[in-house]
């Protein structure tokens, strides 16, 4: 009844789709893809081990990062989920890991805008992939400045010791991954990285829907 009501859609163009992405888009997207996967782990002042690129944040893909996170578009959740697993390479490699991580909102933040965009991926993300997801992890104790009115040497001291771990037993010895929406300088998901290496995660590989 419900699919009959609201009908799955295409979160690109908004034409009904049972899969979320329809054909047509996926070849549009084309054009944005970089899906890489980058090996991080010789690299100074760098906690996460790999840093997986998806698509470029330029024209319909900034735009609908911005519709999810800012207009109250949560379905769109679903299309931003099928883009990461539209890749059988990246799908596989993220198979190896245990547990999905998002990165956490301050909590009045998120109590304003009224969900964590990143979160709900991180759910959908974790059950198609068959492996666990917890937003009860990290959390944010610090209500930072916006990262994007800042300059790079400025963001890395803005999120310095912004988070901290709980439940830390819950990644000891694991195989992290952290999910954000956008890498720009990588200074918060570096942050995070470095909280959860503290709280002994094995391997972390951090995955944004785009890289800008």
């Amino acid at each position: 009844m419900l699919e009959l009501i609201y009908p799955s859609v295409c979160g690109i163009c908004e034409k009904i789709e049972k899969e979320y992405l329809c054909e047509e888009c996926k070849e549009k997207l084309k054009k944005y893809c970089i899906n890489e996967i980058e090996d991080c782990k010789e690299k100074k002042r760098v906690y996460y081990d790999y840093k997986i690129k998806i698509l470029r944040y330029e024209n319909i893909v900034r735009e609908k990062i911005i519709e999810y996170k800012f207009n109250e578009k949560t379905y769109l959740y679903n299309t931003m989920e099928k883009i990461i697993l539209n890749d059988e390479k990246i799908c596989s490699f993220l198979k190896k890991y245990d547990i999905i991580i998002p990165v956490p909102m301050y909590k009045k933040r998120k109590q304003s805008r009224g969900y964590n965009q990143t979160e709900l991926i991180s759910k959908k993300l974790a059950k198609d992939l068959k492996i666990e997801s917890s937003n009860k992890v990290l959390r944010k104790v610090i209500d930072t400045k916006k990262q994007s009115t800042l300059t790079k040497k400025e963001r890395i001291k803005n999120v310095e010791n912004a988070f901290n771990v709980v439940n830390s037993e819950s990644i000891e010895n694991k195989n992290v991954i952290l999910l954000d929406d956008i890498f720009t300088t990588g200074s918060t998901l570096n942050e995070c990285s470095r909280m959860l290496k503290l709280a002994g995660t094995k391997e972390i590989a951090i995955l944004t829907i785009a890289v800008d």
